[in-house]
């Protein structure tokens, strides 16, 4: 089993984790998270679960909802502009020049039938068209400026003035390519990149489409691998994308549509970092071994904050038969029951994007609006957690006995 993923499996999962695009697109919508967590904020206190509340606030109720509109409203322009740039900073082409042809062509593609503007779509609902216009863009311009078809200026004209005649060419093919589509054309391109992704955004929006990816990101850590940051570039915006519909709705007074939306990963499967490794810390913080005991010490701080590498590497996990088993179905037994108790309507949906550095218990109640059965069941995530990954430890500790009991054995024939 290890000698097929280590040949056949993480090969090709590395290539697409490594890929240029996915990178782009990953890194791209890193950008949008400052903006998207600094209006949840305003969101928080505008809707805080305190009795009377909303009659203290007044009419600021709905003034402090207004930076929602520039922030959740913004996040398809806004990841427009960050995959554009990293994507052409990987290539060494002018980054400004790249984010300004881009967000061009995806206001130019979210007119309506009237030829007017959809602003509605600089949300997320642009978010797919404008990850596919920054690519095309980039790509476009790389070509015209690999082949050297662009205006050339006299030497001694300063290179700002140089860099916008460089750019010219590219951004009329550009523009000329996206209004035919567009307006000579009729075609809905926000409408038909959404179409055609519908079936990932589908799955991923189900149980069994979350058990395959918590899987397939256990297995990676198994083999020291980041699975999140492998797969994010595929997954960020579609959760992305939920989480902003799901908060609207949320204001709107409307039913929460997306369980798995962005947060559903970090705070209702991972308590304590992916492999929802936070039982395990507790567990060497209770055990006899020194050197388990001195993992959990050191690894109790991070995991609090959900981060597990002192985990992952300390025990270490990575490329141990014993404790793969519980890392994967750990997880998966967590995600199933975060899964139907947010079906059932037991506990709250995700609903604010928040730090995903926040403690466990915390950041369930905060992600849910303040559901305080969501935050119960936080804590008891934890307790399941230490329930899987307990018998697979008790294994390795029985042996670090052994052995430590060997070198006090040595260490006092060494003394007398």
């Amino acid at each position: 089993m290890q000698h097929f993923l280590e040949n056949k499996v993480i090969p090709v999962l590395m290539k697409i984790g490594n890929n240029v695009i996915l990178v782009a697109i990953r890194n791209g919508i890193a950008f949008t998270l400052p903006f998207i967590i600094a209006g949840s904020l305003f969101l928080i206190v505008a809707n805080l679960p305190i009795p009377g509340w909303h009659e203290f606030l007044g009419s600021y109720a709905n003034k402090l909802s207004v930076p929602v509109q520039a922030t959740f409203g913004a996040i398809g322009l806004i990841a427009a502009i960050g995959i554009s740039y990293n994507l052409a900073k990987q290539y060494n082409l002018d980054g400004l020049s790249c984010c300004c042809i881009t967000v061009s062509v995806f206001i130019l593609a979210q007119l309506d039938s009237q030829y007017k503007i959809n602003v509605d779509n600089f949300g997320a609902a642009g978010l797919f068209s404008a990850i596919i216009l920054s690519i095309f863009t980039v790509y476009t311009v790389r070509f015209f400026i690999t082949h050297k078809i662009y205006i050339r200026m006299p030497e001694g004209v300063p290179p700002a003035v140089l860099q916008s005649f460089i750019s010219l060419v590219p951004a009329v093919v550009c523009l000329a390519l996206v209004w035919f589509v567009r307006v000579i054309l009729d075609f809905d391109i926000n409408g038909f990149f959404t179409l055609i992704l519908s079936p990932l955004v589908h799955g991923l929006d189900t149980l069994p489409g979350m058990l395959i990816l918590v899987a397939l990101i256990s297995l990676l850590w198994s083999c020291g691998i980041h699975g999140t940051n492998v797969l994010s570039g595929i997954t960020s915006p579609i959760f992305l994308k939920f989480i902003a519909e799901n908060t609207q709705a949320y204001l709107s007074g409307q039913p929460v549509p997306h369980i798995t939306a962005e947060g559903f990963y970090n705070f209702f499967i991972c308590a304590g970092g992916s492999g929802a490794t936070m039982g395990l810390v507790l567990a060497m913080l209770l055990s006899k071994s020194r050197y388990y005991k001195s993992i959990g010490r050191v690894s109790f701080g991070p995991s609090i904050f959900c981060i597990n590498e002192p985990v992952i590497f300390g025990v270490p996990m990575v490329l141990n038969p014993i404790m793969m088993f519980p890392l994967i179905v750990a997880p998966l037994v967590i995600c199933t029951c975060s899964y139907l108790l947010m079906d059932f309507g037991i506990i709250g949906r995700p609903v604010f994007q928040i730090p995903w550095t926040m403690p466990p218990i915390l950041n369930a109640y905060f992600a849910t609006g303040g559901n305080i059965p969501a935050a119960i069941w936080s804590g008891c995530m934890i307790v399941i957690s230490t329930i899987i990954y307990y018998p697979f430890f008790r294994i390795m500790e029985v042996k670090q006995l052994a052995i430590e009991a060997q070198e006090a054995e040595l260490t006092a024939e060494v003394v007398h």
